[in-house]
């Protein structure tokens, strides 16, 4: 399934509170329970004014339908072609 990182503008978010990321972290749950197995969240990056999120889905338009039914911001959705890491240099 392709994998998608996903950029989100959201000012402060750096600072947000366990609880109030635990409330988005849920709330973009409920949404994927919704949207069916097809769409999953692997994981997501948090920095002063954004949150990088990484998707398992079939198609951006899946991505995008879930930031839409969430009320998530997705100003970047980016298709990952290949993943590289220091053992790509060996």
């Amino acid at each position: 399934m392709p994998k998608f990182v996903i950029e989100r503008d959201i000012p402060g978010a750096g600072a947000l509170s366990p609880q109030q990321l635990h409330a988005i972290s849920q709330k973009s749950c409920a949404v994927l329970r919704q949207l069916g197995p097809q769409v999953q969240w692997v994981h997501s990056y948090v920095t002063d004014d954004k949150i990088y999120c990484v998707y398992l889905a079939p198609d951006e338009a899946s991505v995008r339908e879930h930031a839409q039914q969430g009320g998530f911001p997705a100003n970047r959705i980016s298709q990952v072609r290949s993943v590289i890491d220091p053992t790509t240099a060996e």
